[in-house]
């Protein structure tokens, strides 16, 4: 019996023909879903409404802004996987100059892509050589007394090991939550399942918003640093959900 025989036979077997037709009704029913149901699991990018470079110094009273940092290295930028992003340096007078949350770090990056959630503080500051010794879920209770809102978080902090980058504090906490597609979630699981539960729209976005409080040579407490945390998210996220982040995910 030829080769060419024994090729067409083995495309024969039945458990050849159940797979290719599995996979063909699989695919046009993915077909049929993204016509006649409006799914979407490839998204069309969001830009944002105004660069996050164009975030309102003066909105951010009282915080006043001691330094614009970016990121020089290439590679770093290309892991982050996007370049909507800053990193600015803040101070808040009210608090004495010796309070190690006076200074902070704000590091926001948005993505107008979200095919995937990149790496999360927990993996980025253990990959630069820093030891985590702490993470904990967190409420951030922001807004007015009379209106506040809870908004999910995480809380870390790092320790310094040797070979890592030099910073005001050998430890230091991390703040950080995300925006995704108008909702906020608290960790990287979370914004994945927003992002999945998101198929009737074309359009998606995820932002990750970072308090790093490095900037001192001593470390603020957990209740310190959510404190602060929470006074600057409660300036902060307003002016991002009125100026930059989309108004709403287009169907």
């Amino acid at each position: 019996m030829s080769s060419r025989t024994d090729t067409r036979e083995r495309y024969l077997q039945p458990a050849f023909l159940i797979c290719t037709a599995v996979l063909a009704l699989a695919g046009a029913g993915m077909s049929v879903a993204r016509q006649k149901l409006g799914l979407y699991l490839r998204k069309e990018p969001l830009p944002l409404r105004k660069s996050l470079d164009a975030l309102e110094e003066a909105a951010l009273a009282p915080y006043t802004v001691v330094a614009k940092l970016k990121i020089q290295n290439e590679d770093v930028v290309r892991s982050l996987g996007t370049e909507d992003y800053i990193q600015w340096v803040l101070e808040d007078p009210c608090q004495p100059s010796q309070n190690p949350t006076r200074r902070v770090m704000l590091f926001v990056t948005y993505y107008r892509l979200p095919d995937r959630v990149p790496h999360v503080p927990e993996e980025c500051y253990t990959g630069g050589g820093y030891r985590r010794l702490d993470t904990e879920p967190v409420a951030f209770r922001i807004g007015s007394p009379d209106d506040p809102r809870d908004i999910p978080g995480r809380y870390l902090v790092f320790e310094s090991s040797g070979g890592a980058p030099l910073s005001g504090a050998p430890r230091f906490p991390v703040l950080y939550l995300f925006r995704v597609s108008g909702e906020y979630a608290g960790s990287r699981d979370a914004a994945r399942m927003a992002l999945n539960r998101n198929i009737f729209s074309r359009q998606a976005y995820f932002c990750k918003v970072e308090l790093v409080f490095n900037q001192a040579f001593t470390a603020p407490t957990r209740a310190m640093a959510v404190s602060a945390g929470e006074r600057l998210l409660t300036v902060v996220l307003p002016l991002l959900e009125r100026d930059h982040w989309p108004d709403g995910i287009q169907p």
